[in-house]
């Protein structure tokens, strides 16, 4: 009714129309709450996908699981083989998608960064619940298992990102 409103006066600009067209976007469809967890559902998909991976080579630069994967192809993979999202490309680039989650609020199927680097963000993995992670570590292993307890992957913890299915959040500014 506001819209048709809007339409029938003079003074009905695009920006007004736009402006218009995003709030309501904004009362439809709210991003997901930090804390609301991926479905459970979702979340054994994702898992289940990123286990079939395993032993798989880790191969810098590499997107395929015949020929070896790096740990952002690996999460690339299984969010769009299970969930039908596109990540981008990069670890660094991956932890700006989805909502941020604190340590102490992980759910299986949240993604876990690491700077192994010394300058930011260049690793990624998928956490699986029990305080562990699956993931594409380096040159000469294969996608394992791992303890984010363990004292070398504790010390370069940064963050942790949550990405649904059909998140709008990641469409609307």
């Amino acid at each position: 009714m506001l819209l048709a409103l809007l339409c029938n006066t003079q003074e009905a600009r695009a920006d007004d129309l736009e402006q218009l067209i995003r709030l309501t976007a904004g009362e439809m469809y709210q991003p997901m709450p930090a804390g609301r967890q991926v479905s459970q559902n979702e979340a054994d998909q994702l898992i289940g996908s990123a286990m079939s991976l395993l032993g798989v080579a880790y191969r810098f630069g590499g997107t395929s699981p015949t020929t070896g994967m790096d740990c952002s192809a690996f999460m690339q993979y299984i969010f769009r083989r299970t969930m039908q999202v596109n990540l981008p490309r990069t670890s660094s680039e991956q932890a700006k998608v989805g909502t941020q989650v604190s340590r102490s609020a992980l759910q299986p199927g949240d993604m876990v960064f690491f700077n192994t680097s010394g300058r930011r963000i260049s690793h990624v993995g998928l956490y699986i619940g029990n305080d562990r992670f699956i993931h594409a570590p380096r040159t000469g292993k294969n996608i394992e298992i791992t303890s984010l307890s363990n004292k070398y992957w504790t010390s370069r913890y940064v963050t942790a990102r949550r990405v649904k299915k059909n998140d709008p959040s990641q469409f609307l500014n």
